[in-house]
């Protein structure tokens, strides 16, 4: 059956099927699954948005939305769908007193643009800032601001939003707020976001980074703890990094950020009392540059042509109980050797009482940590890295672990009912009435 038989003029006429736009919307940045669509779609409006799910829905057609194209298996991909390409629903603005209104396929670095020529900035940003308003949202997102402010998403004041049901809707905490609290960090299973209005936060323009290192992951969980508690840093993340002469081969990095506060600098001396740090160098920076660091990781990984290759990437939130356990055993994993050579590993803390968004899965614990596994493979090599993140997943989540779905993890429809334990019911109930054609979100393998 070809497009024309299958979608009508006022759907068909924006659908564009040509060979290189399928190939396109069949990548991602994960570059592990390729699922060509049956076409692709660029909704110049949330109208547009809506006619396609109209059409799609009655007849089953799967649809994914894709802004920055950052899904790592296969997430954002539509086999024989339509996948709608919010590319042109960009804009930005107005900032309106400590608000923004933002369309679901900007930018984050196009808000930030934005807004801080106001002096203002998004309470948490993630630490990449190329990737799609909507797609974060609609995992959460998490960032170095995360142990004050809690999720991207909780800083969203209302969404607009088009429902797998076709219907296309202001929400918000106070108007149809539990579809509000599903969309949020709900993985696309219910709506295509199409615009969002975030509250903001005033931004420093200047910021003290501090790199504090420990020769062991006991101190360094222990003063992750008292940072995250305690919350003296406006910023707070951290990384294991290999070296050859600690006793497990690594070296971890507490990365702490602080604002200037008026014209009076950070001071050193309170925000480091009470650490065991063995080392520390600190530099300042512009808020707009520290925001952007990983933009110049971007170019070089592109000049070198990395950005390309497979990203087997891993994220799980550990119970602080299990947590040197599990980054132990994944740090001498033979199937993760080759973090040291390319890989890059995150390891943070979070406080889960700042991470409001419902859908939002966190294990048991006040305190919990990140664990990012970034790793970059030769073309045809992921095969293995991907079989070695379920091993691990498997192993921490039987220690309390749950995933932050921003992975590269083939998960099974029973994983994702364990994955939300007592809350799986209220989400079937929400699809069935929302997206009761079961169009939408089926690239995470949920099997509605």
């Amino acid at each position: 059956m070809t497009p024309s038989d299958r979608v009508p003029v006022s759907v068909g006429e924006l659908l564009d099927t040509r060979p290189e736009i399928l190939g396109a919307a069949a990548e991602d940045f994960g570059h592990l699954v390729r699922r060509p669509p049956l076409g692709v779609l660029r909704p110049r409006s949330a109208a547009e948005v809506r006619d396609a799910l109209v059409y799609a829905g009655p007849r089953g057609i799967p649809v994914a939305a894709r802004a920055g194209g950052h899904s790592l298996y296969g997430q954002g991909q539509a086999p024989d769908g339509i996948v709608l390409d919010l590319s042109a629903l960009a804009a930005v603005g107005p900032v309106t007193g400590d608000r923004v209104t933002v369309q679901a396929g900007a930018r984050w670095t196009d808000v930030l643009a934005a807004t801080l020529p106001h002096g203002l900035t998004p309470p948490v940003l993630t630490d990449y800032l190329g990737a799609g308003v909507g797609g974060v949202l609609s995992a959460g997102g998490l960032g170095g601001a995360s142990h004050r402010h809690g999720l991207v998403a909780d800083s969203v004041l209302e969404l607009e939003v088009v429902t797998g049901a076709g219907e296309h809707l202001l929400c918000s905490p106070d108007r149809h707020g539990a579809l509000f609290d599903a969309v949020l960090a709900g993985l696309g299973q219910l709506a295509v976001i199409v615009r969002a209005t975030l509250r903001l936060s005033p931004a420093p323009a200047t910021v003290r980074r501090y790199c504090l290192y420990y020769p062991g992951i006991d101190a360094y969980l222990a003063d992750q703890h008292l940072l995250a508690t305690d919350r003296r840093f406006d910023h707070l993340e951290g990384q294991a990094r290999p070296v050859a002469d600690t006793p497990d081969g690594w070296t971890y990095l507490v990365e702490a950020v602080a604002a200037h506060r008026g014209t009076a600098p950070p001071d050193d001396r309170r925000l480091r009392a009470g650490l065991a740090f063995g080392s520390v160098e600190a530099t300042d920076l512009g808020y707009a540059e520290f925001a952007q660091r990983v933009a110049a990781d971007e170019e070089l990984l592109r000049a070198t042509g990395e950005w390309l290759h497979p990203h087997p990437w891993l994220n799980l939130l550990l119970p602080e109980d299990a947590t040197a356990s599990v980054v132990t055993e994944v740090l001498r994993d033979p199937g993760f050797r080759d973090l040291r050579e390319n890989g890059l590993v995150l390891l943070y803390p979070l406080l889960t009482g700042a991470l409001r968004a419902p859908m939002f899965r966190r294990p048991r614990g006040e305190v919990v940590f990140l664990l990012a596994l970034l790793r970059t493979a030769a073309p045809g090599a992921a095969g293995p890295m991907v079989a070695a993140n379920r091993r691990v997943y498997e192993s921490a989540r039987a220690k309390g672990a749950v995933a932050y779905p921003v992975n590269a993890l083939p998960m099974t429809p029973r994983d994702w009912r364990a994955h939300y334990g007592g809350g799986w019911a209220a989400l079937a109930r929400a699809k069935g009435v929302h997206d009761p054609h079961g169009v939408l979100g089926g690239g995470h393998g949920m099997a509605w």
